[in-house]
């Protein structure tokens, strides 16, 4: 059975004269100790130390009755705490949760797992609330579907923000309305973060629901969006790997890396920032994709072939990315810059990293007429719907390797084509003159 009473201990004394009054847990043979409001001085206390002041005396009273009566109502639950997790339930049973503050812990227990990506989404997320209620501690309560239908009209709108830049100064900036697909994204987010919050702190077994509502039952996120293709065609990539751009300048950055996401399967810049010379065995690049990585069982691994298109610009960047940016952050925002230079320089009107990607799976569907799961396996994604197939599968690279050999095969022959049509008009100009 677990007690609670009143302490204040000697050696607590405080610099000013004064002692705090504290709830002592006494469970399965171990204390711990409650902070509570309460600060006494000698002559508020017997000789034993017990507060002999009827004010307070009679407050912390009313508090230990408090507790004794929730210790009451766990029964038999009251079986699986330990002296800590009681205090700890003691202590925050009735507290407000602070949506704010938990979502950026949340954020840094992402970043220390390696999954940077999810964790800067999740940040948008947090600053966006605090954007939205003008403060930086949002209750828990306040994440309502009312709330819900409210902060959906928000984003749509065009909308200022106030945001400290990488030099400590305040930037302010004017976003756009976000798009059905963007809306989609910053909705599914945050409803990510609260049940990230529910599982944090309720607790089913021992019935302990900190969190007593659920507004996405009401308020409902619904399928994605179908979204457009976001692939270029194969003389966009041509015109892209010939464009000239400054040496050691962002669109010479942004061309190089889109580039060599095309060779190497759709990497993408976090792992291109990731990656080290540890990493190359073989004549191959094996990694584990930083997105997925925690999530997956297999990590995420993949291994692909540095073919020879892609090795001068592995060289070239290898390494050599942690050296220039601070974090893959830093890396991004160089290439979003890049990526418009590029744009500009080639006249191709949308252009990011992502689109290689993109256009690499394009490629290998649509025009090598590769199977999806070959593509899928390139890719390194995961089949939902041949998990239990998958166990009894060994990946074999070497599906990856023809998929990949087909896809640079195809842009080559667009290439040759394309110089046969140069040809033959230069032919017809020499002719005609």
């Amino acid at each position: 059975m677990a007690t609670v009473s009143a302490k204040v201990f000697e050696h607590h004394k405080k610099a000013d004269g004064t002692y705090n009054v504290k709830i002592c847990i006494h469970h399965k043979d171990q204390r711990k100790y409650l902070d509570t409001v309460h600060f006494v001085v000698r002559k508020q206390l017997t000789k034993s130390n017990k507060v002999k002041d009827p004010f307070i005396a009679d407050k912390v009273e009313q508090q230990l009755r408090d507790y004794r009566k929730e210790i009451s109502e766990l029964d038999d639950r009251l079986d699986f705490f330990t002296a800590e997790s009681l205090r700890d339930y003691l202590r925050d049973k009735n507290e407000d949760i602070d949506f704010i503050k938990f979502c950026q812990q949340h954020i840094e227990i992402l970043k220390g797992e390696g999954r940077t990506g999810t964790a800067n989404n999740h940040r948008k997320i947090r600053n966006s609330l605090v954007d939205y209620f003008n403060r930086s501690a949002v209750s828990i309560k306040e994440i309502n579907s009312n709330m819900l239908l409210a902060y959906e009209r928000y984003l749509r709108s065009e909308r200022t923000m106030t945001r400290i830049n990488q030099l400590g100064n305040e930037v302010i900036t004017k976003e756009k309305g976000l798009s059905d697909s963007g809306l989609h994204n910053q909705m599914r987010d945050l409803r990510t973060l609260f049940n990230a919050a529910r599982d944090h702190y309720n607790n089913e077994d021992l019935g302990i629901y900190r969190i007593k509502h659920y507004p996405f039952k009401k308020y409902k996120i619904g399928s994605p969006p179908l979204t457009k293709k976001r692939n270029n065609t194969l003389e966009q990539v041509l015109t892209i790997r010939d464009c000239v751009t400054k040496p050691g300048s962002r669109a010479e950055l942004a061309k190089d890396l889109y580039m060599l996401s095309f060779y190497l399967c759709g990497i993408n810049a976090v792992d291109l920032y990731q990656i080290t010379e540890r990493d190359v065995r073989n004549g191959r690049l094996d990694y584990n994709r930083s997105k997925t990585q925690g999530k997956r069982k297999d990590n995420a691994f993949i291994s692909i072939k540095i073919v020879d298109e892609a090795k001068p610009l592995l060289e070239k960047y290898l390494g050599k990315l942690r050296e220039r940016y601070s974090s893959a952050n830093a890396l991004n925002w160089a290439l979003c810059k890049g990526m418009e230079q590029l744009r500009k320089l080639t006249g191709i009107p949308e252009l990011t990293l992502y689109w290689a990607r993109h256009t690499f799976a394009n490629t290998a569907r649509n025009d090598c007429r590769m199977s999806k799961d070959d593509v899928a396996l390139a890719l390194n994604h995961v089949d939902e719907g041949n998990r239990t197939t998958d166990i009894y599968i060994a990946k074999d690279w070497k599906i990856v390797d023809d998929v990949q050999r087909k896809v640079i095969m195809q842009l080559r022959k667009v290439e040759i084509k394309a110089m046969k049509k140069v040809q033959k008009e230069n032919k017809k100009e020499r002719i005609a003159a």
